[in-house]
């Protein structure tokens, strides 16, 4: 037996398909091999014009033949028909064919469906609000063209209105479903790919300029919400990388394994409650204030006191930490750790060793040799500034004693390699100093050009204090900011220019939304989906009862809905009701309509029976058609009353 055939598409739901084909198809471009983007817009364009021109459709041969050599193309490509990437390009490839041949409704639902799925795949490479907004477009457009397939008689706004509709129905299961379904551990597909778009711009190395280029970046490295009043500006150092070794130009990590616990005891009194949303950065520090009083969860650290995932960061990450700020810990430091804080390349900058040489005849202890650093560096008048000068080999020599003028690395770099000089365990601590309050949410932002470089030393009876060097030359960048301390001259990055404080206000309300996005749409994990369902008044959440909840409240909402959905159906249109009242009025004189009969047939019928007002009804059931099933109209509306109040039969 024949199938039965699918009947043929119209104008309208043609151009309903090409619409959401391009809507779904296209924002993927990027993501594709350039030829394949190009050939998929070129075929869109053809199958416009061949619309407007009203040509027929290539051939089934032609067609064919493309799709062996763009599936060729694919596989050339990226060596394999399989994969995330193979798979969105093939699809794309098959959306731009099927456009070509679609000739029935059949082929109508096909592109619509790949329309769906095209437009989901954008979530595959980013997570973004505006991505997010971009998808939502595209479920409208197929929808519409869902509903065009069964009326392509109304105008497009009101396809758009009805699939808006449709789906504002399916709003409450899917917020009932997001709230309540168990969250799965990691993403269901993988990573998009922007989850490796983030970089703290700080690496296990520094040399001179290393973080001096950072400081044109606005880009987030984390955002922090504390518990409580925020500390002082000052006291702001979020610990980083702790570099030891030292080859006479470059400050490099040492090799250790990490270890389970912090190698010190959390105080019992006193600390800082607050929580790090950390951007990815492929790395494993989880930055907290100098000194976090116990690991994060699922955490470890290293020997210098740096939390420290257990893999590397590949996506958004959130963490609670408590830090100390008066906290000193290395009291019993080991000596294979003091050694290494010592050393020196041979015959390098030989003016700082012999400066430390002179500290350390003058002074009694380590503590005033400290001192006597401390105020050299003040009175050198070092400046500040985003554009340092090259330097050599011997880059504390040349900073100290002949430029003058250098970034926090350079501060840092000079003053460990004086302390180990005069014979006091030194090392560079790297990380991120500040962070700007955001006036929307609250929240702490911390940037790239917030990336900073202090010292650590090491005195016996205090064990590792932090000494900023760039503090004790340009105060105001630790108590205020970057721009408070740079030179006029500098050039500033864009957005903490003076003259910019509009468009500073306009991006904290873009960065409160997008963290709001980040923390409770993207961010919605296990722990803050049991977080808000014990607000909710859930105590103890778990499978079961989130089940039995989403169970429960789903049925409650499709009760509404197919209430609210009755309701809409009894409350008839103006037409229908001026049609109900020719029909009781007809039915009195037995003329009642049968369920079968349309308005047409049922008017030849009563005008048979009633030839006196054959007219009237004819007049009444064709205007009533026009209103009912066409365009509806204000000047037949009207008329039709005006038929109806006058039809006395």
């Amino acid at each position: 037996m024949a199938k039965p055939s699918s009947p043929p598409l119209e104008a309208s739901q043609a151009a309903w398909l090409l619409a959401c084909g391009a809507v779904a198809a296209l924002p993927l471009a990027p993501h594709v091999p350039g030829w394949l983007a190009l050939c998929t817009v070129a075929t869109f364009i053809w199958c416009a014009w061949l619309a407007w021109a009203r040509r027929p459709l290539p051939s089934r041969a032609l067609l064919v033949t493309l799709a062996i050599a763009g599936c060729a193309g694919v596989l050339i490509r990226f060596h394999t028909l399989f994969g995330q990437n193979a798979g969105i390009a093939l699809l794309m490839l098959f959306m731009a064919l099927k456009q070509l041949e679609a000739r029935s409704k059949r082929d109508g639902l096909a592109i619509i469906f790949l329309a769906y799925f095209l437009s989901l795949a954008q979530f595959l490479y980013s997570q973004t609000i505006p991505i997010a907004l971009l998808t939502t477009v595209g479920a409208v457009t197929a929808t519409a063209a869902l509903t065009s397939l069964t009326d392509p008689r109304p105008p497009p706004l009101a396809q758009l209105r009805q699939a808006g509709l449709m789906l504002g129905q399916a709003l409450p299961l899917m917020l009932l479903m997001f709230v309540l379904f168990p969250r799965i551990q990691g993403p269901l597909w993988g990573l998009p790919s922007d989850a490796h778009a983030g970089v703290t711009g700080l690496s296990d190395t520094m040399a001179p300029g290393s973080i001096s280029r950072l400081s044109q970046s606005d880009a987030i490295a984390f955002r922090v919400h504390f518990d409580g009043r925020m500390p002082p500006h000052a006291q702001l150092y979020w610990r980083g990388p702790v570099l030891s070794e030292f080859d006479g130009r470059t400050w490099r990590l040492a090799p250790e394994k990490p270890i389970r616990g912090l190698p010190y005891d959390e105080p019992k009194t006193g600390g800082i409650n607050y929580e790090v949303t950390l951007e990815s950065d492929g790395h494993r520090w989880l930055f907290a204030l100098e000194l976090p009083g116990k690991l994060p969860a699922d955490a470890v650290a290293s020997r210098d006191y740096v939390p420290l995932a257990k893999r590397p960061v590949m996506s958004r990450m959130r963490y609670a930490v408590r830090s100390f700020p008066s906290l000193h810990a290395g009291l019993d430091e080991s000596p294979r750790v003091l050694r290494q804080a010592l050393a020196l390349p041979a015959g390098s900058n030989p003016r700082t060793r012999a400066l430390a040489e002179r500290w350390r005849r003058q002074a009694h202890s380590d503590a005033e040799i400290l001192d006597l650093a401390k105020t050299f560096f003040f009175r050198q008048h070092l400046i500040y500034t985003l554009n340092p000068p090259l330097l050599g080999e011997q880059s504390a020599d040349e900073f100290l004693f002949d430029t003058h003028r250098g970034f926090c690395e350079h501060f840092a770099n000079a003053f460990a390699v004086a302390m180990r000089a005069a014979g006091i365990p030194a090392r560079v601590v790297t990380g991120y100093q500040g962070g700007e309050v955001n006036s929307v949410d609250g929240y702490l932002t911390v940037r790239q050009y917030d990336a900073h470089a202090w010292t650590e030393v090491w005195l016996r009876d205090r064990g590792w204090l932090r000494v900023d060097p760039t503090a004790i030359s340009a105060p105001t960048r630790i108590d205020l900011d970057l721009a408070a301390a740079l030179p006029a001259s500098d050039r500033l990055p864009l957005l903490m220019r003076a003259n910019l404080s509009w468009l500073r206000g306009l991006r904290d309300r873009v960065d409160a939304v997008t963290n709001a996005w980040n923390q409770w749409v993207l961010g919605y994990n296990q722990e803050r989906q049991r977080e808000f369902l014990r607000r909710l008044g859930m105590p103890s959440p778990n499978w079961q009862s989130m089940g039995a909840a989403l169970a429960v409240l789903s049925g409650l909402t499709m009760l509404a809905l197919t209430a609210w959905n009755l309701r809409s159906r009894r409350r008839l249109d103006p037409a229908a009701r001026l049609w109900q009242q020719v029909g009781r009025r007809l039915a009195r004189r037995g003329l009642a309509r049968r369920p079968e009969e349309g308005p047409l047939d049922y008017a030849d019928r009563v005008a048979t029976a009633l030839p006196d007002h054959a007219d009237d009804i004819n007049a009444i059931a064709t205007r009533y058609a026009r209103v009912r099933y066409g365009r509806s109209m204000t000047t037949e509306l009207s008329e039709l009353r005006r038929l109806v109040a006058s039809f006395r039969p």
